[in-house]
């Protein structure tokens, strides 16, 4: 546990997950005081938090019983207001909700298993008649052009080429692939009822058998109009159904103005942050405000804050991983930490392997070309001073 001192009054959230960063930072913003559980450590992660636990289990993983550990802890702490999790925690999160002696859950728990079941979630998908690629509970005769996908992942790691794959996980679904951009809609939901915060573009790379690895996300993205309607009707017709509430994102394929349904991510998603940064003034409690005020209130945002479609800048989001095995040096972390455009900094002497995630770059460009040109300009620059070092 590491601690830091000050002398806030405020309300206590307790942020759980694989990183607790974002969510963290979003936390601040709303002027509260975050208590951060999850397996890096990272020193902006720290920097946001007055509290912050290892939760850190083999490889990317979470331990359950230091994770329960300290959850208990933070319950006892004055002024907590509950739980957020992010990613990571998603095999946990109705037993989470329902477990005694921890935050009280603010997301969803036992609301959200219609789309956590991918036998429900497709099921629902069909009798309201939103498309979405073939899926298959049983292995297809011929498994190319197929995806096997195990629900309870994140990050593209829980996605293989089925060819590839001799036995399933329990639960594992198959999914053929189909054509289109991978796209994601963030959303608040409150009451059955919801506002759709914007759309963006999903970056992805291949590693080893792995073929579709988050590696960052850029928008506002702007959608047709007779589309992003279709869409919003989708969500909207989701969230009655299921009662989802607070922040959620819907992931989905966009080919023309054809889109198919993916998956639904029933917690706060790192799309956040690109909203946040292309228009701070529309959330100056930050994200993670809409999430509570949903979730504890019933109360959705203003519509007019919501249109993030038609906002002027653009905002990406990009994970560097370590081109090989390293150390991670005082140089290299203070220079990234102090570096407005790096996120998720490691602390020195951290070890990192060939294919792990170094740290995040962001931008902000006033076109997408151009957001593209910063992009790729910060993760050249990181990916120099790893090498130099």
């Amino acid at each position: 546990m590491t601690i830091r001192t000050h002398a806030s009054h405020a309300p206590r959230i307790a942020v759980a997950g694989l990183s607790a960063r974002l969510v963290a930072q979003s936390a601040t913003r709303a002027g509260l005081d975050v208590v951060a559980l999850d397996v890096f450590g990272d020193r902006d992660t720290r920097e946001h938090a007055h509290l912050w636990f290892d939760i850190a289990g083999d490889g990317l993983s979470i331990d359950r019983a230091r994770l329960y550990d300290a959850l208990e802890q933070a319950a006892h702490l004055p002024r907590m207001l509950g739980l957020v999790v992010t990613s990571g925690l998603e095999p946990l999160t109705d037993e989470l909700a329902r477990a005694p002696r921890v935050p009280r859950f603010i997301g969803n728990g036992g609301e959200a298993a219609a789309v956590r079941n991918p036998r429900r979630f497709f099921a629902l998908l069909d009798d309201a008649g939103i498309a979405h690629p073939e899926v298959r509970f049983t292995p297809p005769v011929e498994r190319q052009g197929w995806l096997v996908k195990c629900p309870d992942g994140c990050g593209g790691t829980h996605i293989e080429q089925a060819e590839h794959v001799d036995e399933t996980a329990p639960g594992a679904y198959f999914q053929r692939l189909s054509p289109g951009r991978s796209m994601s809609a963030l959303f608040v939901a409150a009451r059955r009822e919801t506002v759709v915060i914007g759309f963006a573009e999903q970056l992805s790379i291949p590693m080893g058998h792995l073929p579709f690895v988050h590696a960052g996300s850029i928008g506002p993205i702007d959608v047709m109009p007779t589309t992003a309607i279709r869409i919003v009707e989708a969500i909207e017709t989701i969230v009655r159904k299921t009662n989802l509430t607070g922040l959620n994102s819907i992931d989905f394929l966009l080919d023309d103005d054809t889109f198919r349904v993916l998956e639904i991510n029933a917690r706060p998603s790192s799309t956040m942050a690109l909203y946040e940064a292309a228009r701070p003034d529309a959330w100056p409690r930050g994200l993670i405000g809409a999430h509570l005020d949903a979730c504890l209130h019933g109360e959705l945002p203003r519509a007019r804050c919501a249109q993030s479609t038609m906002l002027p800048m653009r905002a990406g989001q990009r994970v560097i991983f370590a081109p090989f095995t390293f150390t991670v040096s005082h140089a290299l972390s203070d220079a990234c930490f102090s570096d407005p455009a790096c996120h998720d900094v490691p602390l020195a002497g951290t070890r990192i392997e060939a294919g792990m995630p170094v740290c995040t770059v962001s931008a902000i460009a006033p076109t997408l070309a151009r957001l593209h040109v910063e992009l790729e300009r910060e993760h050249a620059r990181i990916l120099r001073s790893i090498q130099m070092d």
